[in-house]
């Protein structure tokens, strides 16, 4: 099953592409006060997604402040982490190797802002297809991360871009 491998691969990669060398807060602290929960409102994603949102659940990845849901169209994830590696250098190369696999990345930056696509390859559509916009402010990252089912039911980066800068605004 080098298919299912390689997808497990990729979707560990688009992970890491938004936790690479981040880090904040406190592995132990309660989940009421997890940031990433804070940030974005249900009726805020609802009208990005265009449907009630998934129910989000708030866990703590390493040091990362984490938020995140699933039900059958799509998986959302609210992210916040101190940023380690300033110059994005880990990400890039995470972007070149799902490049290499065939999966189609589109990469916009709006000042802090950065937000981005990816489709697989057919082969690979199991890992979803994947918008995320994140920003950057005084040194920590948030993220809002949306992945659909089908490429029909993606967000748009436009559509999603917004609710990053509200996140800005809350940080």
């Amino acid at each position: 099953m080098e298919t299912t491998r390689v997808a497990r691969a990729l979707n560990r990669v688009a992970a890491a592409l938004l936790l690479a060398g981040l880090a904040a807060g406190n592995p132990g602290r309660a989940q009421a006060q997890n940031k990433a929960c804070s940030l974005v409102t249900p009726a805020e994603l609802q009208a990005v997604l265009g449907a009630p949102p998934p129910p989000l659940q708030p866990y703590t990845l390493g040091d990362a402040s984490v938020c995140s849901g699933k039900n059958a169209t799509v998986t959302v994830t609210l992210r916040t982490a101190r940023r380690k590696n300033p110059t994005g250098e880990t990400e890039m190369k995470g972007i070149e190797m799902l490049r290499q696999r065939g999966a189609q990345i589109e990469v916009k930056k709006f000042g802090d802002l950065t937000c981005s696509t990816i489709v697989p390859p057919a082969s690979m559509a199991q890992m979803g297809y994947n918008t995320t916009c994140s920003v950057l402010k005084n040194g920590v990252v948030a993220a809002v991360e949306v992945t659909a089912k089908t490429q029909g039911g993606m967000v748009a980066i436009e559509k999603l871009r917004p609710l990053a800068e509200k996140m800005a605004s809350r940080m």
